[in-house]
C-alpha cells in the first residue's frame, strides 16, 4: 500500500480531530479526501507527512512508519500544503535549486542489482540536478516565468511552482491540500490537468471541499465529517449508495400541489425546481414511473418530461455531512 492510516485518532486537547480514522490507499491513480472545514482534512494530511504524531493508531507510507521512519516517509512524499509556503523574495529557478539542495538524496526507488544501481538509475543519478530542475520547469509549465521572482507570479504560477517544489525529489506519493484554492477558471482547469498527468505515474492525495473537482480528476472519494470517514468508494457508486434513492425529475403540463404527488404509492419525497417540475425520489429499485403516469392520467394532467435524474456528487455530500 502506498498509504496505510490504522485507527488514527488526534486529540488538540478536548477536541477530537480524527476518531479512528482507517484508510488505505493501493499505489498510482488520485483519491479525493473531502469534507467540510473542520472535518480533519488537513490534520490527517499532515500526520501523513510527518508534520504532526497522531495521538493514537499508526500510518504508513510506502511501508514506513510516520513516527518510526520519518524522514524513510519524507523522502517518499511530496507535499503541498493549503498555504503553499513559497520564499517570494526568490526567483522560480533559484527557489527550486534551494528545494533540490534540501532534498539533494535521489529518489529512493531508483533501482538496482547486486547492490549495484542499473542503468536506469545511473540515468536518474546524473539528471539530479539542473537537468532534474529543467525537467521539472518543464512538467509543470513554469517555463514562461522562471526568470520571475515568486512573489511577482500569479496565483495559478504559484501553484506550480508549490506542485514543482513537492516534485523535485520525485516521490513516489503526492499529498496536495486544497492545491486549486482561490484559481479563476482558467487557471483551475490548467492545474486539474497537470494533476491528472501527475496522477497516471504517482499515488495522489488531495483534499478539497469542491465536489466538481472530486469528479473532474478523481478516481476515488474519500469523504470525511467529524473526524470520522463517511464514505470510501468511487464517485460513481457513491451517487448510488450514499442517499439510497432513485431520483426522477418530471415535467407536467401545469402546476401540481406537491401533498398531491407525496401521496403517489411509492413516492419519498417531491421537491419542486420549477413552478410545473419536480424532483421526485422514491425508495432504491423502484420504478415509479407507472404510478406518476396513472396520476397524471387520474388528473387530466399531460407529462411534457420525465427522465431519470443522476445524483451529483455535492447532493450525496450534503447528504453524509448533515
Amino acid at each position: 500500500m502506498s498509504i496505510e492510516a490504522t485507527n488514527i485518532t488526534k486529540l488538540y486537547g478536548s477536541q477530537k480531530a480524527l476518531d479512528s480514522v482507517h484508510l488505505e490507499i493501493a499505489p498510482g491513480g488520485i483519491t479525493g479526501l473531502l469534507g467540510p472545514n473542520g472535518a480533519g482534512k488537513s490534520t490527517l494530511m499532515k500526520i501523513l507527512t510527518c508534520y504532526l504524531p497522531p495521538t493514537s493508531g499508526t500510518a504508513k507510507v510506502c511501508g514506513f512508519d510516520v513516527i518510526d521512519e520519518s524522514l524513510e516517509v519524507r523522502r517518499r512524499v511530496g507535499y503541498l500544503p493549503e498555504n503553499n509556503p513559497l520564499y517570494l523574495d526568490l526567483y522560480v529557478r533559484e527557489f527550486l535549486e534551494l528545494i533540490a539542495g534540501i532534498k539533494h538524496s535521489p529518489p529512493p526507488s531508483l533501482p538496482r542489482q547486486g547492490g549495484k544501481p542499473t542503468l536506469r538509475s545511473k540515468l536518474s543519478l546524473k539528471t539530479w540536478g539542473p537537468h532534474r530542475i529543467d525537467e521539472i520547469i518543464d512538467l509543470t509549465g513554469l517555463g514562461p516565468e522562471q526568470h520571475k521572482k515568486l512573489g511577482a507570479l500569479s496565483k495559478g504560477y504559484r501553484q506550480r511552482a508549490g506542485l514543482a517544489q513537492a516534485l523535485i525529489h520525485d516521490p513516489e506519493v503526492l499529498i496536495l491540500d486544497e492545491p486549486t484554492s482561490g484559481l479563476d477558471p482558467n487557471q483551475l482547469q490548467e492545474i486539474r490537468t497537470l494533476i491528472r498527468e501527475i496522477g497516471r505515474e504517482k499515488t495522489v492525495l488531495l483534499s478539497t471541499h469542491i465536489m466538481q473537482e472530486v469528479e473532474a480528476i478523481c478516481d476515488r472519494a474519500v469523504i470525511i465529517h467529524l473526524g470520522k470517514i463517511v464514505a470510501d468508494d468511487t464517485t460513481a457508486n457513491l451517487r448510488q449508495i450514499a442517499t439510497g434513492k432513485t431520483m426522477i425529475r418530471v415535467e407536467f403540463d401545469r402546476e401540481v400541489p406537491q401533498r398531491s404527488l407525496t401521496e403517489i404509492k411509492g413516492v419519498l419525497r417531491a421537491e419542486s425546481r420549477k413552478p410545473a417540475v419536480w424532483d421526485i425520489s422514491a425508495a432504491p429499485d423502484t420504478d415509479i414511473r407507472p404510478e406518476i403516469f396513472r396520476f397524471a392520467v387520474a388528473n387530466g394532467l399531460t407529462v411534457l418530461s420525465m427522465h431519470q435524474q443522476e445524483l451529483k456528487l455535492e447532493e450525496v455530500f450534503q447528504e453524509l455531512t448533515k
